[in-house]
């Protein structure tokens, strides 16, 4: 994906100005897309693996995602576990352009 598709998704689903991490499958955040578009906002992009993914429970698991990368979330599971302990999910994943995004913001503690 490239940094004006991310955008694009990003977009679609929240004020660019307002996110302060981007984060997905830490092979995905080593693609030039994602660290373009995570240096163009200055923000942090945290890749996480798909072990660490799996083990997020989310309300839309998805077994082709699974089957395909090893974990059955990467949108969802990512923006909950970047936002932290107590995380809300605010936004689920949702498809813009063939890229998956999803929002979660720090919960109360």
């Amino acid at each position: 994906m490239t940094a004006a598709q991310l955008a694009e998704a990003v977009r679609s689903v929240a004020d660019p100005a307002l996110v302060t991490v981007l984060a997905t499958l830490d092979r995905r955040a080593t693609e030039p897309g994602p660290r373009e578009y995570a240096a163009a906002l200055g923000c942090r992009l945290i890749g996480f693996p798909a072990a660490e993914l799996a083990a997020q429970p989310v309300p839309g698991p998805s077994p082709a995602v699974a089957a395909a990368v090893g974990t059955p979330s990467v949108a969802e599971a990512a923006a909950l576990l970047a936002a932290g302990s107590n995380a809300v999910l605010r936004t689920p994943k949702r498809v813009h352009a063939g890229v998956t995004v999803a929002v979660a913001t720090p919960g109360r503690p």
